[in-house]
């Protein structure tokens, strides 16, 4: 189900979000049920065949994370660590088969020249994230004696469904100690009316800004497929167009996971802090899908070692952790050179902060030198998009080998055939790019905005009672407009 379409927005949510106060009045327990029931449906509203995988899982998970902190409560580390391995193998296996099964087979086709065939393997939506999720549960268990011993807040844990689909990536600590306060089960207005700010920033980032740009990216990459020629100026707008896509499509999701969990006084962690403003990539890093980032950093880059081992390991390191994290966003080389890339920029990034030393942060502080290391960070983070969004890598090297001089020449105006066909013009999407560049860089994000909102909303109750009301409407008018649409746009992270 979909957050930006009729059947969640005006039957899903209302529903859930009044049954659930209802009956936290009576039982927390009843409520905290009754929230995992509609959680499930949820999952399975768009693909029910997949709801036994996702239950599967998390009775697996469950008794796996019992078994863990029940070895280290008694002291007994080694089966806890054979537990541990043992839940991150089936976890992993899981999520190789469904994700990469297909991925892998055509690749020992392509390089054997033997046609294996196992039929296509359908991506169930949400896999990597509750795969993820449960690898950090686990984890946690066996370091810090996380433990859960009740199946309903467990299942909980996993299936919330404001961030079931698409994240953030969830701690266990991060999440189940707000579900046991008395305060969580009682409708807070403030809360409410915070809550649906942030969700309808999210929606007008889908559906006005993400869907009203997508086209333009559309329109250069399938030409690049079909082999088609790109003067500079094409090549660079659809990627630009694509950059700023990707960000308000994935950064609206998560600002509506972050709304709707307020609504129902849960705090989710933030997952994007204005990331391109970053002044250097490891600065983008920590601003991009931040809980993947978290994620990724303390469960793979400081196990392999981290930078305790001298900088010859670190950039090993560094370099491993993102090509696995270039994998882990989609079953294809493409993504792969994009993780391989971003491990390169961090490896010249710290490699630069160690030649340069303190001086570093004298030049830092002079306009200029902030102002190149940001067009140098954006430019990079422009270039690897390039190969996350193409299918192909010949479509890929159409699409770079234009923008840096190798494509066929243009005046830069309208007379762009591709846009054209897309019925906007150049000028157009250049215009278009250089708004959502000044919103991304210059305006406060979501984040900030929802804070200033709830802080107004605690203090003046007039204020909360105008949002909800304002809220509710713009939010209800947005979902309506974009129900008439041929077809309703979902969001890109589904894929991964």
């Amino acid at each position: 189900m979909l957050f930006t379409t009729i059947a969640f927005g005006l039957g899903f949510l209302p529903v859930v979000y009044v049954l659930f106060f209802a009956i936290g009045r009576l039982s927390h327990a009843g409520a905290a049920g009754w929230l995992l029931v509609a959680s499930l449906f949820f999952y399975g509203y768009w693909m029910p065949a997949f709801t036994l995988l996702l239950a599967g899982s998390i009775c697996v998970n469950f008794f796996v994370g019992r078994a863990i902190s029940g070895h280290v409560a008694m002291q007994g580390r080694p089966r806890a660590r054979t537990w541990l391995i043992a839940g991150i193998t089936f976890n992993l296996a899981l999520l190789s088969y469904f994700k990469y099964a297909n991925f892998l087979v055509d690749t020992f086709d392509m390089l054997s020249g033997i046609n294996l065939s196992i039929g296509k393997v359908t991506l169930p939506i949400g896999i990597s994230f509750f795969t993820f999720t449960q690898i950090a549960f686990l984890a946690d268990a066996y370091q810090k004696g996380v433990s859960e011993y009740r199946p309903t807040h467990y299942g909980l844990f996993v299936t919330y469904f404001p961030h079931l689909i698409a994240g953030p990536v969830l701690h266990h600590a991060q999440m189940m100690p707000q579900f046991r306060l008395e305060s969580t089960y009682r409708i807070d207005a403030a809360n409410t009316a915070a809550g649906l700010t942030i969700f309808a920033i999210g929606l007008l980032k889908k559906i006005v800004i993400a869907d009203s740009i997508s086209p333009y990216a559309d329109a250069v990459f399938d030409a690049a497929s079909q082999g088609t020629a790109l003067s500079g100026f094409e090549a660079w707008l659809g990627s630009l167009a694509y950059t700023f896509q990707l960000y308000f499509d994935f950064s609206g999701y998560s600002d509506m996971a972050v709304g709707l969990s307020l609504m129902f006084n849960i705090r989710l962690p933030y997952n994007f802090d204005s990331p391109y403003k970053a002044l250097n990539i490891s600065d983008f890093w920590r601003r991009w899908h931040m809980t993947l980032s978290a994620f990724l950093r303390d469960y793979l880059y400081i196990p392999l070692g981290g930078n305790r081992l001298g900088s010859v390991r670190r950039y090993v390191n560094l370099m491993v952790t993102m090509l696995l994290g270039g994998l882990w966003h989609g079953a294809s080389w493409t993504f792969v050179v994009w993780g391989g890339l971003h491990g390169l920029y961090l490896v010249v990034n710290h490699g630069y902060h160690a030649l340069a030393g303190t001086r570093r942060e004298a030049w830092s502080r002079v306009a200029p030198y902030r102002a190149a290391a940001w067009a140098m960070t954006f430019v990079a983070v422009v270039i690897a998009w390039v190969f996350f969004r193409a299918p192909t890598f010949d479509a890929a090297n159409t699409v770079l080998r234009a923008m840096f001089g190798g494509g066929q020449s243009s005046s830069g105006g309208t007379d762009s055939a591709i846009f054209w066909n897309a019925g906007t013009s150049s000028l157009w999407v250049a215009a278009h790019c250089t708004v959502l560049a000044v919103i991304s860089v210059f305006l406060p994000n979501s984040n900030a905005i929802g804070e200033r909102v709830l802080a107004r909303c605690v203090r003046d109750d007039t204020v909360k009672w105008v949002l909800i009301g304002a809220t509710v409407v713009f939010g209800s008018f947005l979902i309506v407009i974009n129900e008439t649409r041929n077809s309703v746009s979902p969001f890109i992270y589904f894929n991964f």
